[in-house]
């Protein structure tokens, strides 16, 4: 099943090492579990109108974390899973992630 550009994309992730990689030309994106290479690549382009260069795609594995404690006895869980995706831009392009503030 195709994705439409608006489905590919859906967030950008904004820590404190994606703001520092953001300086060289490089944006990061939680993207569609089933998105690719080329379907990110055209979404980028599309909605932020800018030329890029490549991406790079890591899925991220869940972490186990405490969620509660009963009886002396701790519960685990899960964070979901998901895939993000690196996007380098051409010399000269830049994205403004955080807007008119």
């Amino acid at each position: 099943m195709a994705l439409h550009q608006s489905d590919v994309l859906v967030r950008p992730m904004i820590t404190e090492k994606n703001t520092r990689i953001g300086e060289l030309g490089q944006y990061t994106f939680e993207v569609a579990r089933n998105a690719n290479k080329i379907q990110i690549k055209q979404a980028v382009e599309a909605i932020f109108n800018v030329k890029v260069k490549a991406v790079n795609i890591i899925v991220m594995k869940p972490k186990k974390r405490k969620v509660m404690r009963q009886r002396n006895q701790r519960v685990f869980g899960y964070e979901a899973s998901f895939k993000k995706a690196i996007v380098s831009l051409e010399p000269g392009h830049s994205i403004d992630i955080f807007g008119d503030i």
